[in-house]
C-alpha cells in the first residue's frame, strides 16, 4: 500500500482512481463494505483503490471538548486499511486552512484536480467542506459538473442494529465487549506503552504491565479476560480497568496481568485485546481478599480464553 502523508506529497498520477473520504475511526463492518466495493469498483475500470482520510481528527482542530475518544489508534487503522488490500491511502493534514475550503472547493481542488477522482464512494450519512455543508446530493451534483461518478453505499446492519463509530464506544463503555466486536468485525484492543506504576501487584504476587495509552478509548471499569500481543506473540491476561479503590483514590488506568510470562517489559508497547468483562472493579476489605480473588479472576479468564477461538485484533 501507497502511504503518502500530506496533500502536497501527492507527487504522481493516479490509474483511473476510485476513492473514499472519512475517518474510518475503528475500521467497523460498515468501513469494511466501503472498502470493499471500492476494491471491485477499481478492479472494474481498472483502476486505483484510493482512502482519502486526516490527521488529526477534524473535531480535535475544531472543537477539541468534543472531540471523541478513538475506537482506533492512528498507527492501527493504518495497519487495518493496509490489510484490507487497499492500493493509496491519503493522509491529510487537517487545519484550519482545509476547515474553511468550501465543498465545491474541496471537490475542485483537492478531489479533481490533486488526485484525478474516476469515481467516489461515500457511505450514506457523508458530509464534507466548510461547517459540513457537503452532503451526498451535492457531491452527486458536483460529479455531474467535474466528470466523476458517485456510488452511495447504505448503512450495515447487525441483528437490526446500524454500525456505526458512535454506537461501538456506546458499546465498548459500556462493557459490552462481544456485542462491539459484532460490529468491529473483530474484538476491540488498546495500544499502550508499559510504564512504572505502584507495584502493587507484584508486591501482591501478581505483576502488572501497567499501559499509558494516549486518546484511547476505555471500556466500562472492572475485571476482563483480555489477551496480550507483542510482538508475534500472544499470551493470556486479565485486565483491570479502573481505579484501584482497595487502596484508596487513584486515577484511572488500565493494568494488565500477563498469565505464564514473567519478562521485564516496561517503555515496550503492547496490544491488550479485550474478549469479555467478567466482574466490576470493588473495594476489598484487605489485601488477601484482594489475592482471593484476583485468582478467581484468572480460573474465570482462562476458561473464557479456552472456549472462545481467538479473532485477528
Amino acid at each position: 500500500m501507497d502511504i503518502i502523508i500530506g496533500i502536497e506529497h501527492i507527487r504522481r498520477k493516479f490509474r483511473n482512481p476510485v476513492l473514499t473520504l472519512g475517518n474510518f475511526d475503528g475500521v467497523h463492518l460498515g468501513h469494511q463494505k466501503i472498502f470493499k466495493e471500492l476494491k471491485e469498483e477499481a478492479r472494474k475500470m481498472d483502476g486505483e483503490s484510493i482512502i482519502f482520510t486526516f490527521d488529526p481528527h477534524p473535531l480535535q482542530i475544531l472543537a477539541p471538548q468534543r472531540c471523541p475518544p478513538f475506537i482506533t489508534p492512528f498507527k492501527k487503522k493504518l495497519m487495518l486499511v493496509e490489510r484490507s488490500g487497499i492500493d493509496v491511502i491519503i493522509v491529510a493534514a487537517f487545519d484550519l486552512d482545509l476547515a474553511n475550503i468550501t465543498p465545491e472547493a474541496f471537490v475542485k481542488q483537492i478531489l479533481v484536480d490533486k488526485i484525478g477522482a474516476k469515481k467516489i464512494l461515500v457511505g450514506y450519512n457523508y458530509y464534507f467542506g466548510k461547517d459540513r455543508k457537503g452532503n451526498v446530493e451535492m457531491l452527486i451534483g458536483f460529479g455531474k459538473k467535474f466528470g466523476f461518478e458517485v456510488k452511495v453505499i447504505e448503512a450495515v446492519k447487525v441483528n437490526d442494529t446500524t454500525v456505526s463509530s458512535s454506537k461501538i464506544r456506546e458499546l465498548i463503555q459500556g462493557g459490552q465487549m462481544g456485542q462491539a466486536a459484532q460490529l468491529l468485525g473483530r474484538n476491540y484492543l488498546l495500544i499502550g506503552k508499559v510504564i512504572w506504576g505502584a507495584d502493587r501487584g507484584k508486591g501482591l504476587g501478581f505483576p502488572t504491565a501497567n499501559l499509558e495509552i494516549l486518546n484511547g478509548l476505555y471500556p466500562k471499569t472492572g475485571v476482563y479476560a483480555v489477551e496480550v500481543i507483542m510482538g508475534n506473540k500472544t499470551y493470556p491476561g486479565v485486565a483491570n480497568v479502573g481505579y484501584n479503590p482497595t487502596f484508596g483514590e487513584n486515577p484511572l488506568s488500565v493494568e494488565v496481568h500477563i498469565l505464564d510470562f514473567s519478562r521485564d517489559i516496561h517503555g515496550e508497547e503492547i496490544q491488550v485485546v479485550f474478549f469479555e468483562r467478567i466482574r466490576d472493579e470493588k473495594a476489598f476489605e484487605n489485601p488477601d481478599s484482594l489475592v482471593r480473588q484476583i485468582r478467581k479472576d484468572i480460573t474465570e479468564a482462562r476458561k473464557i480464553l479456552l472456549r472462545r477461538s481467538p479473532e485477528s485484533p
